[in-house]
């Protein structure tokens, strides 16, 4: 490795059997001179067959993988595989223990630090570690998350085109097989810090999603998505297929749609309080209202209007009530 991380641990990837360890992240502070961050990882094992990588925590106040994946974390065992499983269900633990989209130490966003840096800030380090250690022993990876304490998203499983046929045409297959009620087509990506980014740099077949938001935890998209973790888990073949006995995971089919242009967002013009003015979930037309941001600073003042910029469905929306100018209020999604 040309950059050899810092991050060390007693796991061994390579031993048969379940092992629920730390990866020790050197972190010398006033309190403790030669301490670490403890970074949670299992590894359950059964001999030969593919490697599945599932991470959560990405965002620290996206609840709903972390609680999915520290569940099977305790329940899955080595007979109930072929091949490998890896699981880290808090990836920046510093920003999950704060319940923070970013860490407190150093303010990073772990899904914008990629490919990161051994020698950098901790988010950096463990963008790191997750890129240059667990991604090339990878044949699957799911990165879970949620709209965290700002957004709402109606729940949904995605992937992201990487620009390469061969392993987007296998993530889309992935996508049908996990078998959410919506699923999403990240097809507008400016962006390639991001976890899913770097996984299709290694040539990952990578899913993602959204599965709640608000800063709470959604019943039912727990459901969904422990469901869908199975289903991603079979389709990769380090999980028997279902039974005649599990009747709940049988195909119920999904939604395809998809993001492809700046176009389907909507941002706050002015600072000030935000009434949205059509539902999560909603059908709506291009030039339709999405909201007023209203001053109580200034009552005389008419609000602002804000508008969709096109048809589609109001698949995200802001959480928060204040806004700043700039704040995503609503994106959409259209069906591909």
């Amino acid at each position: 490795m040309a950059n050899p991380t810092l991050i060390f641990s007693d796991i061994d990837y390579d031993q048969d059997g379940k092992q629920v360890d730390w990866l020790h992240l050197p972190h010398s502070v006033t309190r403790s001179a030669y301490g670490t961050i403890a970074i949670p990882i299992a590894v359950v094992r059964n001999g030969a067959g593919p490697t599945v990588f599932l991470m959560a925590g990405n965002h620290g106040d996206e609840y709903e993988g972390q609680i999915v994946l520290a569940k099977l974390v305790r329940e899955l065992e080595p007979d109930h595989i072929q091949g490998r499983v890896i699981v880290l269900p808090a990836s920046n633990l510093p920003a999950a223990m704060d319940g923070a989209r970013v860490s407190p130490i150093d303010q990073g966003n772990l899904n914008r630090a990629f490919p990161g840096d051994p020698h950098g800030s901790p988010t950096f380090a463990i963008a790191h570690y997750i890129d240059s250690v667990l991604y090339p022993m990878a044949d699957f990876h799911h990165d879970l998350h949620s709209g965290g304490s700002s957004l709402r998203y109606v729940p949904f499983c995605s992937m992201r085109h990487s620009g390469d046929a061969v392993p987007d045409a296998r993530s889309l297959a992935a996508l049908k097989a996990f078998d959410a009620p919506f699923s999403m087509v990240w097809a507008f990506a400016p962006e390639n810090r991001l976890a899913s980014a770097a996984a299709a740099r290694r040539g990952l077949v990578s899913l993602g999603g959204e599965f709640g938001g608000g800063g709470d935890v959604n019943r039912a998209s727990l459901a969904m998505l422990e469901r869908g973790v199975r289903n991603f888990l079979r389709f990769s073949g380090v999980m028997a297929n279902a039974t005649t006995e599990d009747p709940g995971d049988a195909v119920k089919g999904t939604r395809l749609m998809e993001v492809s242009s700046r176009g389907h967002y909507v941002y706050a013009p002015e600072p000030g309080l935000l009434e949205h003015t059509a539902d999560l979930g909603a059908e709506v037309q291009k030039g339709q209202l999405a909201g007023l941001v209203h001053f109580v600073d200034n009552p005389a003042r008419q609000p602002v209007p804000c508008y969709f910029r096109r048809s589609g469905m109001v698949i995200c929306q802001r959480h928060f009530g204040r806004v700043e100018r700039g704040d995503c209020v609503a994106h959409l999604a259209t069906d591909c």
